[in-house]
This record gives C-alpha cells, sequence and structure tokens, in this order.
C-alpha cells in the first residue's frame, strides 16, 4: 500500500500526542521564530542583503517555503518528486539559486501566506500519515549517500532542522538590518 493510500484510508485520530505532537509542535515553534524575523517589514527590506551572505529575509522564507513543500512531496511520492539533482544544467540552478531572492514580482506578504498554506499541508501530514517509518530512496543528489533511504519521521526531523538553522540566519539577518531579534 502506498502513503497515499494508506492517509486516504486511515491515519491519527483524536488528541495528537506523543512523536506526533513533539513533531508538530516543534516544527510551529521553530516556522514562528522563522516569521517573527520579518514581522514589521517593507518588502523592500525583506529584499535587503545587510551581512557579507546573499541571503535575504524575504528569500529564506521563500526557500524554507518550497524545501517543506519539496520534502512532504517526496514523504508521499517518493524520489520522482524531487527529481535527479546530479543533470542539473546552469539555468536549473539559476532557478534553484532565485529560490533565496524576493524577486521584483515578489511580496513578503505572498511569501509569508505561500508559507502559511505548506505549513498546514505538512500539519496535516504529521497527524494522518499512518506510518512515520514509511520510508524512499534518496533522489540523486551528490551530497546524498548512494542507495540511502529516508523515513517519514527522518524526512520531517530535516524540515525541522532546516527551518532551524534558517531561523537562525534570519535572526541575524534581521538584527543586522534593525537591531530586532527573535529572542534576546
Amino acid at each position: 500500500m502506498s502513503v497515499n493510500e494508506m492517509i486516504t484510508t486511515g491515519g491519527t485520530t483524536g488528541e495528537l500526542t506523543g512523536e506526533r505532537a513533539d513533531l508538530r509542535e516543534m516544527l510551529r515553534r521553530h516556522r514562528e521564530f522563522l516569521r517573527t524575523t520579518a514581522r514589521g517589514l517593507t518588502d523592500d527590506q525583506a529584499r535587503l542583503r545587510p551581512t557579507a551572505s546573499e541571503l535575504c529575509l524575504g528569500g529564506l522564507i521563500k526557500h524554507v517555503t518550497g524545501v517543506e513543500k519539496g520534502w512532504v512531496d517526496f514523504i508521499l511520492e517518493g524520489p520522482s518528486s524531487m527529481g535527479d539533482f546530479t543533470d542539473m544544467t546552469e539555468a536549473d540552478w539559476a532557478e534553484r539559486a532565485a529560490e533565496f531572492q524576493l524577486l521584483p514580482d515578489e511580496t513578503l506578504a505572498g511569501v509569508l501566506d505561500a508559507y502559511a498554506a505548506v505549513a498546514a499541508r505538512t500539519d496535516d501530514l504529521v497527524v494522518t500519515l499512518p506510518d512515520l517509518d514509511a520510508s524512499h530512496p534518496l533522489p540523486k543528489a551528490p551530497w546524498f549517500e548512494d542507495g540511502g533511504r529516508w523515513s517519514a519521521r527522518r524526512t520531517l526531523l530535516h524540515i525541522i532542522a532546516e527551518t532551524a538553522q534558517h531561523s537562525g540566519h534570519a535572526d541575524i539577518i534581521r538584527e543586522s538590518l534593525d537591531g530586532a531579534k527573535t529572542m534576546g
């Protein structure tokens, strides 16, 4: 039975407890840290790169949204949902780099709305996925070991780690912009 079939035929009901509650709460907490870094900013401020890095707040939120969506697609559909990273062209890499930018036709509000939609989908998956041990082979990429597999659990932990890491980046960028901090 595929993961999609398991989701449509069953899942967790009632109040969420234990591991699933912990996973969802950690996602919620780190997402909130990331969203807080953008509070009160204009679109132009969300595009600024005030540090030595090329990262901006709007781009980080956009990137985390794409990462979370991509890994949830992986949980549901397997590695074909992510493509083969070993055959990427220069144009593919340029498109990937644009994920870290808030482009002129994008708004901070739009990026935050997209993030909220992706987060809601992930939260639903944490609740309804029948088996956190369900796994898929990793997509082909120079940064993954050949023949590696990730369970849904490990993939969700990876989403949490990505979100936490980029929340820290965002906090540094925001502090560089105007002195505001997420914590402290």
